[in-house]
């Protein structure tokens, strides 16, 4: 039986991106089979490649490696003016151009919509900024840290009387380069059936504010400001992080059924009748007096038997795992989330997995992280139909 051909077969992605917004959204799509040629300044390449410890064997950043396999890395200096011809050239034959210069640059180089459909009809050009291409902001730079704040995240994250918190990863990147995505996803099926490019302007802003999703709309009905509820929901209670007798752990009870089972078992079904905490609604608005109730119970066992617990009656809980714990759990394991892949320097390189799981057509690790410029003769000679000798001029001339 042959090997199912990649989702994205075919498509070829011009990546002008770096950091991780954009690097993170072309990661996906090279993990579907698209070609991501990935254009990077002469000599420096994609700041993240310095941005450790950890360095890889090799010199390669782990903050590199995350965000960067599937593609082929290519030099080119956009600064000058041959640079810039050869850019045009490679849009020329490319289906998605990304791009997370600051506001204004393409358009800078005479490289506008109008002018990139001219170039290639039907090209899909998604720009990722910090706050958009208009708007009193655009021209500000764009980075995780202050979209985490000013989309009113740090508000609503943290201990209830701690002070304003980050999420412990670059959520806004991360969220802006998966709309980023889906978008590109969208643009490309269109195109199938009308042949018409598109327009895409993500920017980590409103990426941010868009997975504030259930807060904002609480928000927008109540018209209340939404608080802190540390590791708490401010819609479902005890949905929450709890200290047992020996470690902490989390309890999630999403409904009625599932909180009289849990009364029940822990013999407490005065609870059930309570009307302070009969329903979700009552318990959300009363879970000043019930939490100490049930902070007292789970003391009494440890977290492994309220667990099982948890497990026979069919409420969810889980253990606050170290990432270290994550890759030993069974699950994990099962499911072969850690891979190995070959790496010019580093050897065999431990990856994270893609979690984009289409059995049908699965994804696969074409190319590792690419050291810089490893693919610019390559891909000269594959797109434009340069020879050797050509390339070389280039290189001396630091253009490539």
């Amino acid at each position: 039986m042959s090997e199912p051909r990649p989702l994205l077969d075919g498509v070829r992605i011009l990546d002008l991106t770096r950091i991780l917004a954009g690097p993170y959204c072309t990661q996906m799509l090279g993990d579907h089979g698209a070609d991501v040629i990935k254009i990077e300044l002469p000599g420096k390449g994609d700041e993240t490649r310095r941005w450790g410890p950890p360095f890889a064997e090799g010199g390669e950043s782990a903050y590199f490696i995350a965000s960067n396999r599937n593609k082929r890395s290519v030099t080119l200096n956009l600064k000058s003016e041959r640079g810039l011809e050869i850019l045009t050239d490679l849009i020329r034959q490319s289906d998605v151009l990304i791009e997370n210069f600051r506001t204004g640059t393409f358009s800078g180089w005479g490289l506008d919509y109008d002018r990139l459909q001219e170039l290639r009809p039907g090209l899909i050009y998604c720009s990722i900024s910090g706050y958009g291409q208009d708007g009193p902001y655009a021209e500000r730079p764009g980075y995780d840290f202050m979209a985490q704040a000013i989309s009113g995240f740090m508000s609503v994250t943290g201990p209830i009387d701690g002070e304003p918190q980050r999420a412990g990863i670059a959520i806004a990147d991360l969220s802006a380069g998966l709309y980023a995505c889906n978008a590109i996803l969208a643009a490309l099926f269109a195109r199938e059936r009308t042949g018409a490019g598109q327009r895409i302007d993500i920017s980590l802003l409103e990426a941010q504010i868009g997975i504030l999703s259930y807060v904002v709309s609480n928000y927008l009905i109540s018209g209340e400001k939404p608080r802190r509820f540390g590791n708490g929901h401010p819609n479902l209670f005890p949905y929450d992080v709890f200290k047992a007798r020996d470690q902490y752990f989390a309890i999630a009870i999403g409904n009625e059924t599932q909180w009289q089972k849990f009364c029940e078992s822990v013999e407490h079904s005065e609870w059930v009748t309570d009307d302070r905490f009969a329903t979700n609604a009552a318990r959300v608005q009363n879970r000043d007096e019930l939490r100490p109730q049930l902070e007292a119970l789970f003391a009494e066992r440890g977290a492994e038997e309220w667990m099982a617990l948890s497990r026979e009656i069919g409420v969810p809980s889980a253990p606050i795992n170290t990432i270290d714990q994550v890759f030993e759990d069974p699950h994990v394991q099962a499911r072969g989330i850690r891979i190995e892949v070959e790496h010019p320097t580093a050897g065999m390189l431990p990856l994270a997995r893609s979690p984009l799981n289409v059995m049908t057509s699965p994804p696969k690790v074409r190319y590792p992280p690419p050291l810089l410029g490893q693919h610019t003769y390559e891909v000269l000679q594959e797109m434009l139909g340069y020879g050797a000798a050509e390339i070389e001029k280039l290189r001396a001339a630091n253009i490539v």
